[in-house]
């Protein structure tokens, strides 16, 4: 699963000759594997260059590609000048919206006969609408975090901790062949809830409170991601309301998601809910982001997003209610933007399921 041809066609948008692709996402978007190395895309052909812990890897995954394996006597710089000098690249794009100021400086410098031209759009521009190749892998990890909350709900109760939830949700996702998390694994129990990125503690379960679990994983380098809050023993009617209210919200929301408006209107149809229901000042974050090789991505669905949504954006719908020092409540879905609506990659369940 590569998109050489989709960059390639993409340089002359941009009055690029060709693309220097340095970063971890770039690199797995342009070639389709992990690995460390850069990559330099013309209209005609590709350079790679890594090490020896990934060149078996790359020769075995990568066709229609001049590969190069650095040492100690020729380092990724001094082969991509080699490389350049042969292609005869004057307008070289490089990814400013990942590359730091040292290594700016470092290309620049040995690069001297190449313009270096900010080009951080380009391939954030291809990423955020999915092919039906990264779509099927990301149903496969939201496959995979279905199956987990279903088995995590027989594990949790009185008694156990956030940490202890936390780890058996990493390891059903692991054992149904999630390669690794998406991000770090968020169980949130009772007050710890009112927090939205709570880090699991010792904090022990008890009856009467809320638990909100937020995980995913990643599948042939692509996210997951979901959240769901269930109830540890009889809720009360103030946090069934809370509750309630936040579905309810997460369903506005999904009904205005499609091809052709903004995320600013997705997250306003979602936030009016909670807002009229006298929760507006709980609700501290959009509704969603995007996601694909990276957890966050863009466009989002946030109340400053104006970028209008596209076929196969893939966004993250969120909403939640959270009261200080004492509960939260999310419920997260992934959505695929369509024509006429969107496609809900999740399955769990989103009733309140009381255990």
């Amino acid at each position: 699963m590569n998109h050489l041809t989709q960059i390639a066609n993409k340089l002359a948008e941009y009055g690029l000759d060709a693309m220097l692709i340095t970063s971890a996402s770039g690199e797995h978007y342009a070639l389709g594997m992990d690995g460390e190395g850069v990559c330099i895309i013309t209209p005609n052909t590709v350079h790679y260059s890594t090490d020896g812990r990934y060149i078996e890897a790359a020769q075995e995954q990568i066709s229609g590609t001049t590969i190069h394996q650095i040492g100690r006597d020729k380092n990724h710089l001094q082969l991509a000048k080699i490389f350049l000098k042969q292609q005869g690249i004057v307008h070289l794009g490089f990814e400013s919206d990942d590359m730091t100021v040292d290594s700016h400086i470092r290309w620049a410098e040995g690069l001297s006969s190449c313009i270096l031209t900010p080009a951080g759009t380009l391939i954030p521009s291809l990423r955020a609408c999915k092919d039906e190749d990264e779509l099927n892998s990301m149903r496969e990890a939201q496959k995979i975090t279905d199956e987990s909350f279903t088995e995590i709900l027989n594990f949790i109760k009185v008694g156990r901790t956030e940490q202890e939830v936390a780890a058996q949700l990493v390891y059903e996702m692991l054992r149904r062949g999630a390669r690794k998390t998406s991000f770090d694994t968020i169980v949130a129990a009772g007050a710890n809830g009112s927090r939205p990125h709570a880090i699991p503690s010792d904090r022990i379960i008890q009856s009467g409170m809320f638990v909100t679990m937020d995980f995913g994983c990643m599948v042939d380098g692509y996210c997951s991601d979901m959240t769901r809050t269930i109830a540890v023993g009889a809720p009360t009617e103030e946090m069934e309301l809370v509750y309630h209210t936040v579905l309810s919200a997460q369903l506005a929301g999904i009904s205005v998601a499609r091809v052709g408006v903004t995320g600013k209107e997705v997250d306003s149809a979602a936030r009016k809910v909670i807002t009229d229901a006298g929760f507006g000042p709980y609700f501290s974050h959009g509704f969603g982001h995007s996601l694909g090789l990276e957890i966050h991505e863009s466009p989002n669905a946030s109340a400053s997003e104006t970028t209008i949504l596209q076929d196969g954006v893939v966004i993250s719908a969120e909403p939640g209610i959270y009261l200080p020092g004492r509960f939260g409540v999310r419920i997260e879905d992934v959505i695929v933007i369509r024509q006429e609506g969107c496609d809900i990659l999740t399955h769990s369940p989103k009733h309140l399921i009381t255990l």
